[in-house]
């Protein structure tokens, strides 16, 4: 097990509630190919999307599976809301408080820029009890966490118990070797380029190229996988560092805006190659957590 300073970060008691679905713009707008479209988007209640679902071919934008929360839904961008980004942690639990749903537990996936909303992936049978009136309660565990033998690697979001269930193995020379589904070249990332802060929020990769795409099995990336971004530091905010590398996790679906595509939120950072990105099919938090399209 990777040695941490678990035992000195912060625990902390947050709340929110669903928000409402939006439609991807307003009037008829055209993607990268030129073409107007008008679908569902991001936000809701999403009872037939899930964790291990394909991230491609649904008929929608920047489509987020399970339930999308946020503790303001008017005014996303004010106070408590980007506390509740910030201190939220893929793999943290969140639990309902009211509602025919209370009791029911989920795991928060990621949080979308933007959006300024967490996806939080619920059971479908609790789901169908919720409205967008029920309150929920984050249990927050996770910013401040660092990887006490490898300084030089940083965490974001990224939960203990998160990080004690993925299968991270040390390599001679200070790296790691992290299982992802898929390797993302450089050049294909594309929205959210120019943040400053990788600690919420996240970033696209851009699916205009469909020669890209198929020569690295993009269109192959489920919700909820984790993937390798090569060539990116993420330390403050995205950016292109030759040998840097970052591992994220798949939050939302495909877009048709030309600069997006699959979301990915920011876990593992690193501004040297000290992280080894290794091919796995099965690595996606649902199979860890043994939720969505993975619960037995």
């Amino acid at each position: 097990m990777l040695k941490t300073n678990e035992k000195h970060i912060v625990e902390m008691v947050l709340q929110c509630s669903p928000c409402y679905p939006k439609k991807s713009r307003m009037v008829s707008v055209a993607g990268h190919a030129g073409k107007p479209f008008n679908l569902p988007g991001i936000g809701g209640i999403t009872l037939n999307i899930e964790v291990g679902d394909s991230a491609f071919g649904w008929e929608g934008d920047h489509l987020e599976p399970g339930v999308s929360c946020t503790a303001n839904a008017e005014k996303p961008g004010e106070f408590p809301n980007p506390s509740l980004q910030y201190y939220s942690c893929v793999g943290n639990k969140v639990k309902v408080i009211s509602g025919k749903a209370k009791g029911a537990e989920g795991v928060i996936i990621g949080h979308h820029g933007g959006a300024e909303d967490l996806i939080v992936d619920f059971s479908r049978k609790a789901k169908e009890k919720m409205t967008y009136d029920d309150k929920m309660v984050i249990f927050s565990k996770g910013q401040g966490l660092k990887l006490v033998d490898f300084q030089e690697i940083k965490l974001m979001s990224v939960s203990p118990d998160l990080l004690n269930k993925m299968k991270i193995k040390t390599l001679p020379g200070g790296k790691l070797r992290i299982p992802v589904t898929t390797i993302i070249p450089a050049e294909c990332m594309g929205s959210g380029l120019g943040s400053i802060d990788a600690y919420t929020g996240d970033y696209d990769v851009m699916t205009s190229d469909h020669g890209l795409v198929k020569k690295h099995n993009l269109d192959e990336m489920r919700f909820g996988d984790f993937v390798a971004i090569m060539d990116h530091d993420n330390s403050f905010g995205p950016a292109i560092k030759k040998g840097a590398i970052t591992i994220g996790i798949v939050i939302h679906s495909d877009c048709l805006f030309a600069g997006h595509g699959p979301g990915v939120t920011v876990l593992f950072t690193c501004a040297k190659p000290l992280i080894e990105p290794v091919l796995d099919k099965n690595a996606n938090i649902g199979a860890l957590y043994k939720i969505g399209r993975f619960k037995r």
